[in-house]
């Protein structure tokens, strides 16, 4: 079904990109710092395959609660080119709160390495692979990790249909040998996420989102025992740039997540606020 849902998606996309004539990243004002500055940011759930140009860096931060149960979780990431826009390294750190009573605290941080695989020279496609490691800083006696190193891997692809239409899609696992849960029991994880997201921009500096993001997840259930769970969400968002001569380059973003099929009845509040800047 959720792969159904995002070919539907796509295709929706493509028609309405063919009604309007297509403007090509190598083509376009797209990552120069003017007053028209279009938008890369990544999508609030999912990863855009634009890697950070030479002599710019990005700090982002995002906010996702769940006013049911009152968890949230904030995340705060940099990325950095590395020599030029091929290579990216960036890092993220999240501090969680189960909404359980047991405070708040840092999660378990990412250290992410990018390559940008396609710049969307041809036929405006985009594709940077990233791999990271996820390293066990969160306290998993109290569910704020996973207790033990992991590894990711996602494929975020991009596709520039035209000016006016944008839509990313992801693939990726993570796997995480050894894996504790709150009471010491230890297994091996392995967890898979889908996505998809439909940009339309009425302006450069307007985006109006529509995302789907689906993952099954597994979590330690006793000793080399595991229980799987699936997240389905619907996601719809706007976000706005607010662009400096210097450079510099702010964008905010909300959204509201609606759990559909499995995450029936879920709801989420999602914050974001990016800065962009030369260095």
């Amino acid at each position: 079904m959720v792969v159904t849902i995002l070919v539907c998606v796509l295709w929706s996309g493509a028609q309405v990109a063919a009604q309007e004539p297509v403007t090509r990243a190598g083509q376009s004002s797209t990552k120069t710092h003017s007053s028209e500055k279009s938008i890369e940011d990544n999508s609030f759930l999912i990863e855009e395959a634009y890697n950070q140009e030479a002599g710019v860096v990005q700090h982002i931060s995002t906010f996702a609660r769940d006013p049911t149960t009152h968890a949230w979780t904030y995340a705060f990431t940099q990325e950095w080119p590395v020599f030029s826009q091929r290579n990216q390294l960036s890092f993220t750190l999240p501090v969680v709160s189960n909404g359980r009573g047991q405070g708040s605290g840092v999660g378990d941080i990412a250290i992410h390495y990018r390559y940008q695989l396609a710049d969307g020279k041809r036929f405006g496609i985009f594709a940077a692979p990233r791999l990271s490691l996820i390293v066990p800083s969160g306290d998993a006696r109290r569910d704020r990790g996973n207790g033990g190193v992991g590894v990711q891997m996602n494929l975020p692809v991009t596709i520039e249909h035209s000016a006016r239409l944008v839509t990313h899609w992801n693939a990726g696992a993570t796997l995480t040998p050894s894996a504790r849960n709150s009471v010491g029991d230890e297994a091996t994880t392995r967890s898979y996420n889908l996505g998809a997201s439909t940009i339309w921009l009425p302006l450069s500096a307007l985006n109006f989102m529509l995302e789907l993001a689906w993952s099954r997840d597994e979590a330690v259930s006793g000793p080399n025992e595991r229980v799987a769970e699936q997240s389905f969400f619907l996601s719809p968002g706007v976000r706005g740039a607010i662009n400096f001569a210097s450079g510099l380059q702010i964008v905010p973003g909300f959204a509201a997540p609606i759990g559909v099929g499995p995450s029936r009845g879920d709801r989420r509040i999602f914050l974001y606020l990016s800065f962009e800047h030369p260095f």
